[in-house]
C-alpha cells in the first residue's frame, strides 16, 4: 500500500501528474457541463419533460445517485482547481529561466485567465447551488412548489426555474457566469487534447475549433434558458 502511495505521491508531484489530472478532471467536468445544459433545456418541452427528469434524478438510486455524482463532481472540481494553482505557481518559477522567459510568461498569463475565470465560475456554481438546490433564501421547499406528475406528488421544477429565473440578478448573474464559462472551455477544451498527446501540427487548429464550438454550444444553450424566461416572458 504504501508504495502505491508513493508512486501517486511522486506522480501528483510532478507537472506531467498534475496536468493529467486538471485534463482528466476538465474532461469529467466538461462531460458534466453538457448534460446538465442537455437536462435544463428540457424546460422548453414543457412543466412534465422536466419536472419527471427532476424527479429521476432526485429518485435515482434511492436518493443515493445524485448525492454520488454530487460527490464525484465536488471531488473532480477541487482537483481541478488545486492542480491547476500548484501549476500556475510552478508556471511562475520558470520564468526566473532566461532561456524558457518567453514561453513561461505566455503560458502563466493564460493560467492565470484561466484560475480567475475558474474562481468566478465556482463562486456562481456555488450561488446556484445554494438556489436551486439547497433552496437557500427562498420558499422552493414549499408546497407552493409541489405538482402530480404521474399520479405523484413531486417538486415543481418547471415552475422554479421559471420564478428563479424572473428575477433580474440572478438571470446577469447567468449570463456573466455563462460568458466567462465560455472562455474557460475554449481553452480548456483544445489543451485537454494537448495534455493528453493528443495534439500534432495538424489537428491542432482542429482542436481549437473544436474548444471554440463546443464553448459556443454551452453559452447559446445555457444562456438561451435565462433569456427567453426573464427577457422575453417564457413561462409567465
Amino acid at each position: 500500500m504504501s508504495a502505491v502511495l508513493d508512486s501517486l505521491s511522486r506522480f501528483y508531484a510532478s507537472s506531467i501528474g498534475k496536468k493529467i489530472l486538471v485534463a482528466l478532471t476538465g474532461a469529467v467536468l466538461v462531460i458534466f457541463v453538457l448534460g446538465h445544459m442537455i437536462g435544463n433545456l428540457l424546460i422548453f418541452a414543457g412543466p412534465d419533460a422536466i419536472n419527471e427528469y427532476g424527479h429521476m434524478l432526485q429518485t435515482s438510486l434511492h436518493g443515493g445517485g445524485v448525492w454520488i455524482a454530487r460527490l464525484g463532481l465536488l471531488a473532480a472540481v477541487a482537483i481541478h482547481i488545486l492542480a491547476t494553482v500548484q501549476l500556475t505557481k510552478q508556471n511562475r518559477s520558470a520564468r526566473q529561466d532566461p532561456y524558457g522567459q518567453h514561453k513561461a510568461q505566455v503560458s502563466s498569463k493564460s493560467s492565470r485567465a484561466m484560475i480567475w475565470s475558474g474562481m468566478t465560475i465556482l463562486a456562481f456554481v456555488v450561488y446556484h447551488l445554494l438556489h436551486f438546490t439547497v433552496r437557500v433564501g427562498n420558499d422552493y421547499n414549499s408546497d407552493a412548489y409541489k405538482t402530480q406528475l404521474h399520479g405523484e406528488t413531486v417538486h415543481n421544477v418547471y415552475k422554479m426555474v421559471i420564478d428563479g429565473f424572473s428575477w433580474a440578478p440572478a438571470s446577469i448573474f447567468y449570463i456573466i457566469a455563462m460568458a466567462l464559462l465560455y472562455s474557460h472551455l475554449s481553452h480548456g477544451v483544445s489543451s485537454l487534447f494537448q495534455t493528453l498527446g493528443l495534439t500534432t501540427h495538424r489537428t491542432a487548429p482542429l482542436f481549437k475549433t473544436l474548444g471554440h464550438a463546443y464553448a459556443t454550444l454551452i453559452l447559446v444553450g445555457n444562456c438561451s434558458i435565462p433569456i427567453a424566461i426573464w427577457l422575453l416572458g417564457y413561462g409567465g
